[in-house]
């Protein structure tokens, strides 16, 4: 049947049949806190699906941005007392470091918000000129009035799209834009904020804007696929779709995919709440194989509670896996390849892949006479992200 994932606009499963060469782009960190669980949940699930992209042939050129200037990240600075590129630099080698240690795909590109300021600009004073924006006390604001699709990705009514954007700092109270849902794509910058000196004012780029230069910058004016988490459908990715095609006049993405969020033993996992699961803190204490194993256990659309004697299911697995490759003989493999693989083609169902690879250790351990078995598995891991050869580590339990 091939591979067929979710697309959020569409709201169905749907065949993914993108051109050998893919242009993806997904949604990077803002710098200002350690990468977490729901951070390596998200990556995995594209991660996951480059792997499998890649073993059908195809080159995937994946591009995730670093959002290093934002309303996030600047009162953080200003709390440390440190420069906001200081801290974004930081913060990016220690996610670099986890995504590493985690196994993951690096992008090709990672642009940063920063340096496409000019680019910001040039989209800014265009979409201007051609009566999609307005500038009011020395701000621009998107005109969602002239975009009649807005709405279409997330397919919320205008109440619910009010309601989220008050809720995640949009301030569709405020009275200087012509209707609640008008975003920001330039601002005044605070006196202690970095300030850039463009034809429509003294300032900084709105968060929405700098996705649409960075993707477009990258990849042109459609992607393959447009992925994130749940939590940017509205009013991000809406946002960038509005902001892009008004300029192109073509589709901005083809497909849209969103990873569901984890909650931290029946609670939402949150700054605000600190119960954040830091990866770092993880890896002090398990072999980065068992984490991606403990995350593998949970569908990318499934939105999943973390406890914390996961990890010791991704580690019991993890010693069976190694066991298993280190046997000269077992069953036929080929059963359990198609198992892996149809799992995978079928909207990324991991837990299915990974039931299936554990099916086959299981059976590599009780015996057999097929010396493909042992090198299935180890291929059949390393397409999970997983080198089963590496001895485990000291760390682990």
């Amino acid at each position: 049947m091939g591979l067929r994932l979710y697309d959020t606009a569409r709201r169905e499963v749907v065949p993914f049949e993108p051109p050998s060469v893919v242009r993806m782009y997904v949604c990077g960190i803002t710098p200002y806190d350690s990468t977490h669980l729901g951070h390596a949940a998200t990556y995995l699930a594209y991660d996951l699906l480059i792997r499998r992209l890649e073993e059908l042939g195809h080159d995937v050129r994946m591009v995730r941005n670093v959002t290093d200037v934002d309303d996030s990240i600047l009162p953080k600075a200003r709390e440390l007392g440190v420069p906001y590129l200081e801290l974004a630099a930081s913060e990016m080698e220690r996610f670099r470091a986890d995504m590493d240690a985690l196994g993951m795909r690096p992008p090709v590109s990672e642009p940063r918000a920063t340096d496409a300021v000019p680019l910001i600009e040039d989209l800014v004073s265009r979409l201007l000129e051609a009566g999609h924006a307005y500038l009011t006390h020395g701000t621009v604001y998107y005109d969602v009035s002239s975009f009649p699709e807005y709405g279409k990705l997330s397919h919320y009514s205008e109440d619910q799209m009010i309601r989220l954007a008050r809720a995640r700092g949009g301030n569709p109270d405020d009275a200087s834009r012509r209707a609640p849902l008008d975003f920001v794509l330039w601002q005044t910058s605070g006196p202690d904020e970095p300030a850039w000196r463009a034809p429509f004012g003294v300032g900084r780029p709105g968060w929405h804007i700098e996705c649409s230069a960075m993707a477009m910058h990258e990849h042109g004016p459609t992607l393959d696929l447009h992925g994130g988490g749940t939590d940017l459908i509205f009013p991000h990715h809406e946002s960038e779709i509005a902001q892009s095609e008004a300029l192109s006049g073509e589709p901005y993405a083809r497909h849209w995919m969103h990873s569901a969020m984890v909650n931290y033993e029946g609670e939402k996992m949150s700054k605000s709440l600190g119960n954040l699961v830091f990866v770092s803190d993880l890896l002090d204490i398990a072999d980065p194989r068992a984490i991606r194993l403990a995350l593998l256990r949970h569908h990318y659309r499934a939105g999943f509670e973390w406890y914390d004697t996961d990890i010791e299911e991704g580690n019991a697995l993890l010693h069976r896996l190694v066991a298993a490759v280190t046997r000269e003989n077992g069953p036929d493999p080929r059963p359990f390849a198609a198992r892996v693989r149809t799992a995978l083609d079928d909207d990324l169902d991991a837990p299915r892949a990974l039931e299936a690879l554990d099916d086959l250790a299981s059976a590599v351990l009780s015996g057999g006479s097929d010396e493909s078995a042992p090198t299935t598995l180890r291929e059949l891991g390393a397409l999970l992200g997983l080198d089963l050869e590496k001895p485990l580590e000291p760390s682990s339990p």
